[in-house]
């Protein structure tokens, strides 16, 4: 008899089980956020259907143009994290400051971070979209959680993971052992595991980024795409380009087959477009916990001293290898 994949659920339940100590609550934080996958990604099916495609004709904190599910999804989030009890303080992309919920505090002991709905530029094009959250540990008991409690470390992240909706709809994250992937099974309502232990390889042939962006780069970060595209059978050049325009989809893509992703800072903004909390730190994160590297050019993005709730940074991020190869250029070494 076939054997059947675990369940999220199921190998929630059975990781628990190695900590003795555990109090459940952390997994089924885990389980809500499977719930606000299932919810968005059935809006996603329908959204041509039911007018929720196109702009609302407002602009977020970032001074973005915000689509009609952004909002959605973003409120998706909220309402299942409100009536959860699980976590005492919210942060997204699209709202200018944190939701706290005093009614889950002190038993909440999570903070949740998150970008409800990456590549909202491609809502009206049914191309891939996906949502990123990073988890924090609160564990004080004097008092509720502030907006300063929300800007850490990358380091300090309990569990980062995203949501992709694409051909099927995946959930994959970390909690510092490894990076898992499931894959909903429409039929059942459930997520099953299809992606054990997830490593990208040390070298890709692949490379996702904005070219139409190039002209604003720094010439070491012009040098290193130019490297990219020389023909060199040695090194395994020229690579291939590849860019959705949604993060997690391009990251996703070179976590099962290597090669880079890079947003890189330009010369009249050098501090980049993707935000720290909300995408780079835990795209960073899983990246990392798959054997491979995410960095700033200039140092580890999980060291990226964080200083406000929306702050940017440059990307550079996929294989190690290929990573390294972009410092050398970024730091003036190649």
């Amino acid at each position: 008899m076939r054997e059947f994949p675990l369940t999220l659920s199921q190998f929630i339940i059975q990781s628990q089980a190695a900590y003795p100590g555990a109090t459940g609550e952390f997994s089924s934080l885990l389980t809500q956020i499977g719930l606000v996958g299932k919810l968005i990604a059935q809006d996603l099916r329908r959204a041509g259907l039911i007018n929720i495609l196109g702009a609302t004709g407002d602009t977020n904190v970032q001074g973005e143009t915000v689509k009609k599910l952004d909002m959605i999804a973003n409120d998706d989030f909220v309402r299942v994290f409100q009536s959860s009890g699980y976590v005492c303080a919210l942060a997204s992309e699209e709202m200018e400051k944190p939701v706290f919920l005093p009614g889950n505090w002190p038993r909440g002991k999570y903070m949740l971070l998150f970008d409800p709905l990456d590549g909202s530029s491609n809502t009206d094009n049914n191309m891939p979209l996906g949502a990123i959250f990073s988890v924090l540990k609160y564990d004080r008991t004097d008092r509720l959680p502030t907006e300063a409690d929300l800007i850490r470390r990358g380091t300090e992240q309990v569990a980062a993971g995203y949501l992709l909706y694409g051909s099927s709809t995946m959930l994959v994250y970390t909690v510092g052992q490894g990076v898992y992937g499931f894959t909903l099974e429409p039929g059942i309502g459930e997520y099953l595991l299809s992606h054990e232990r997830i490593k990208i390889p040390d070298k890709g042939k692949v490379y996702a980024t904005n070219e139409g962006n190039y002209s604003k780069w720094s010439e070491g970060t012009k040098k290193y795409l130019d490297s990219l595209k020389v023909n060199d059978k040695a090194t395994g050049r020229p690579y291939s380009g590849r860019y959705s325009g949604c993060l997690v989809a391009d990251v996703h893509r070179l976590l099962l087959g290597g090669g880079i992703y890079l947003y890189p800072g330009e010369v009249d903004k050098p501090e980049g477009k993707l935000r720290l909390l909300y995408e780079a730190n835990p795209m960073a994160w899983i990246v990392e916990q798959a054997g491979g590297k995410a960095s700033a050019g200039t140092s580890r993005i999980l060291e990226v001293e964080a200083k406000k709730l929306h702050q940017r940074v440059p990307l550079f991020i996929g294989s190690r290898h290929d990573v390294e190869q972009a410092e050398t250029y970024i730091q003036g070494r190649a």
